[in-house]
């Protein structure tokens, strides 16, 4: 890995583990082995690093949701490999994690990428639940906006629930329940 890529990862570990504020530009230096001239070869600064790890962030994050959305299967499957997916949970969300750090809120730039992350996914549900409804798995007439904006709400609240309890299992449950309220008549 060179220089640049290091760089972008560590910032991108630092803010899931420190958020923006804590993470010190002597931090990112320190964890990708680089020294300030070339951190600065390379970036304006903090801000334009955190940028491209948001960015970074959020390309994996739809590549991994997107692999498990549109792989065959009902759209119900679909729904349940991604809400079943292997997650570090304790860890929480990477850009969910971003949402309650005040300097991302107050900067448009790295408030946009996370933001829009959250939109695509919301969207994306929501075109899996609608193929669901025309395939007569789920009830005419659902708003699958609305439902997609829930199972949205279920996986970042069950982050919230496990990591105040320090265990999985109130995301699990989480997880477990809105699925059973999705569950095709058939499979319940």
């Amino acid at each position: 890995m060179d220089a640049r890529e290091r760089l972008i990862t560590s910032t991108q570990a630092l803010l899931w583990e420190r958020g923006y504020v804590g993470t010190s530009p002597k931090a990112i230096q320190q964890r990708a082995g680089v020294g300030q001239g070339s951190m600065y070869h390379h970036f304006s600064g903090k801000s334009e690093l955190a940028l491209a790890a948001i960015h970074r962030c959020a390309d994996q994050i739809r590549a991994y949701t997107e692999q498990r959305l549109s792989a065959p299967g009902t759209a119900f499957a679909r729904i349940e490999a991604f809400l079943l997916q292997e997650r570090q949970v304790l860890q929480g969300c990477q850009l969910g994690r971003l949402t309650a750090d005040p300097e991302i809120v107050a900067n448009p730039d790295l408030h946009r990428p996370v933001d829009a992350t959250f939109v695509w996914l919301r969207q994306r549900l929501a075109e899996v639940l609608d193929e669901g409804v025309a395939n007569g798995e789920f009830a005419v007439g659902l708003d699958v906006n609305d439902i997609a904006a829930t199972i949205a709400g279920v996986v970042q609240g069950g982050y919230v629930l496990a990591k105040a309890a320090g265990s999985d299992e109130p995301y699990y449950s989480a997880i477990r329940g809105i699925l059973a309220l999705l569950a095709p008549p058939t499979r319940q």
